[in-house]
């Protein structure tokens, strides 16, 4: 249920409804369907620091094994394995540098259905650097205008009703696609999903 029908049903007028709404507005004070989305970032930060901590102490212990035991073959492969584990970690490491960036990119958009919204987002073409996502803000800004009732906006774009338009289903029908059939899916096949079938791909999202 939306906010504004919630508090339709406490026999609020549309004109106090309004007025709140406003208000909220003005104290920067959104509604979201992130749930604890606060606590995960502070996981996710933690998770963060624990990694950096990791590569780190193995880093300084790779120094000074290969500092004394130059001549040690079987303490050279451990070494070795060493530098493998920190470069697993260096990429994880990464990794949630990435979904931290974008979980708080979307809550900054307003984004209504995390899940829903990254399933559309071409992925493969946004990168993360120097603490920058490259690539997402043309696709939120394509999306807002395609599909603007994912967001939490007060002008949503026209004519988006959720329709199921003039194009075939992907797979000859919304009820023969399941939740892995879906993040199978090349991306554009998942936009034609999408389009021709918003409620089915939100059910299935939030699976």
């Amino acid at each position: 249920m939306e906010f504004k029908e919630i508090l339709k049903a406490q026999s609020l007028t549309d004109e106090q409804i309004n007025n709140i709404t406003a208000k909220m507005k003005e104290e920067k004070i959104y509604t979201t369907s992130l749930e604890n989305a606060d606590e995960r970032y502070t996981k996710l930060k933690g998770q963060k620091a624990d990694l950096d901590e990791q590569i780190k102490a193995a880093n300084t212990t790779i120094t000074e094994l290969k500092k004394n035991n130059k001549d040690n073959e079987a303490l050279q492969q451990t070494i070795q394995d060493h530098e493998a584990t920190i470069e697993n970690l260096k990429k994880e490491s990464a990794q949630k540098d990435f979904n931290y960036a974008l979980d708080s990119a979307l809550k900054d958009n307003k984004c209504k259905n995390a899940k829903a919204l990254k399933a559309l987002l071409d992925l493969d073409n946004i990168k993360f650097n120097e603490g920058k996502l490259e690539g997402l803000e043309g696709q939120l800004n394509a999306l807002k205008e395609s599909d603007g009732y994912l967001f939490d906006t007060s002008n949503p774009a026209p004519g988006n009703t959720g329709g199921t338009g003039n194009h075939p289903r992907v797979g000859g029908g919304a009820g023969e696609v399941t939740k892995t059939d879906l993040m199978k899916m090349p991306y554009s096949k998942r936009v034609e999903f999408f389009n021709n079938n918003k409620e089915e791909f939100n059910r299935l999202m939030n699976e």
